[in-house]
């Protein structure tokens, strides 16, 4: 039988006014940031907190983002190209961002804001943040499908993705397949958050943040096209993408297996 393939043909671009381009990629990105910008705001005015510390927390945790994000894929997966072009690296214009590289610029970020801000525990923020981050995940998620990358291993199941602006090749879409985990990740998060008194238990939703998140990262990555990087380096055994993840998902399942301990100060 004659397996009905999905031909996936999208334009990246909304539409353009003047020399402005708009594409999607950008909107979802965007959209997650404003998204979680209303959801951590309900969390800050539940727990009495004060909302002048949250435009703060915006503004490092989008400038963590971004400049992590584009570190992360400059050192993790091309090195060999932008250390001969020191001068590309500002460029986060003409694509290339890693998550793995986000969560470590966010995580910083949260930091600083701690030390010098809230002057409360990192995890008391970070509980609250991922929550959203897991739904911004899902957004940016749709937006490489938008963009037609980060392609899936060919695969003959009638749920295939023929992506046109590439091959002819029928691929597994595991730009959804990542974006629908993240979003019953993003589910059972807000559940935890608003219906159980995990959240008193510091880290604890930080963990399983990191567990979900990472754990399907791992999982996808069996059925991606190799995207290079650090891979080479550990005889190809793991991807890149795969090897950034491990970590991540150990030090959350630390916070979610370590015993209640109460809120610190930073």
């Amino acid at each position: 039988m004659l397996l009905q393939y999905i031909t996936w043909n999208v334009s990246p671009e909304i539409g353009s006014i003047g020399p402005l381009t708009f594409r999607w990629y950008g909107l979802l990105f965007a959209a997650g940031f404003l998204v979680g910008l209303y959801m951590v705001r309900r969390m800050f005015q539940a727990e009495k907190a004060p909302e002048a510390w949250l435009d703060k927390a915006f503004i490092y945790i989008v400038a963590g983002a971004v400049i992590g994000a584009r570190l992360g894929h400059v050192f993790f997966y091309d090195w060999d190209y932008y250390s001969k072009n020191l001068a590309q690296i500002p460029a986060v214009w003409r694509g290339g961002l890693a998550s793995h590289g986000g969560a470590i610029g966010i995580l910083l970020a949260l930091w600083i804001f701690s030390r010098t801000v809230s002057k409360k525990s990192m995890l008391w923020m970070l509980d609250k943040v991922v929550v959203p981050t897991a739904l911004a995940a899902c957004f940016i998620r749709l937006g490489n499908l938008m963009n037609s990358e980060i392609l899936g291993k060919a695969a003959d199941v009638p749920w295939a993705f023929i992506f046109v602006s590439e091959d002819q090749t029928p691929r597994h879409p595991v730009q959804l397949y990542e974006s629908l985990t993240y979003l019953l990740s993003f589910f059972l998060l807000h559940y935890v958050y608003w219906k159980t008194n995990k959240r008193e238990q510091p880290g604890f939703i930080f963990g399983l943040f990191l567990i979900l998140i990472f754990g399907f990262r791992i999982l996808w990555e069996y059925f991606k096209e190799s995207q290079g990087g650090i891979e080479s380096n550990f005889g190809n055994m793991m991807s890149t993408g795969q090897l950034l993840s491990v970590p991540f998902v150990l030090i959350g399942l630390y916070f979610v297996l370590r015993k209640n301990v109460p809120q610190a100060s930073a």
